[in-house]
């Protein structure tokens, strides 16, 4: 699995004018997901996302978690994480997992993120038209793949 983790102002994503998940100030993550990926990744992802210290204490160090700043997660699906551009100037998909094992990974880590965070993740709607509007803090962006843990 990859993850890019914005910290975020606010953030909410739409699908045909209806807003579908808002989050003040949190993380706006996009979630990738491969063929390979299972629980073990889901589980090791949601932990890390949910201890991330990127906010700012109070002497301006990135040293406060999501809990610590009362945070909320939006999470997005993104399958263009896994966007192969060897070939040519079209990307290939072809390491994205198909819906069949996506979805459900994904459903999961809905309920992982809120069970680790005790807050209700925010989400798009996977596989739809998204229109995604944040407010990047700092900005601050930072990705994680499961299959580095870096």
């Amino acid at each position: 699995m990859r993850a890019i983790i914005q910290r975020v102002s606010s953030a909410s994503c739409s699908v045909n004018g209806e807003v579908t998940g808002k989050i003040d100030a949190g993380f706006m993550v996009l979630l990738g997901i491969e063929d390979s990926d299972g629980a073990e990744d889901l589980i090791w992802l949601a932990q890390k996302i949910a201890n991330m210290r990127i906010f700012g204490d109070e002497n301006g160090a990135m040293n406060r978690s999501l809990a610590d700043v009362n945070g909320g997660i939006l999470l997005i699906s993104q399958f263009t994480l896994y966007a192969s551009t060897k070939k040519g100037n079209r990307p290939g998909f072809t390491r994205s997992a198909k819906p069949d094992v996506a979805i459900p990974l994904y459903e999961r880590m809905i309920t992982e993120l809120a069970k680790v965070t005790g807050k209700k993740t925010q989400t798009g709607i996977f596989g739809a038209d998204m229109k995604i509007s944040l407010i990047n803090d700092g900005p601050v962006t930072i990705s994680i793949d499961t299959k580095s843990k870096e």
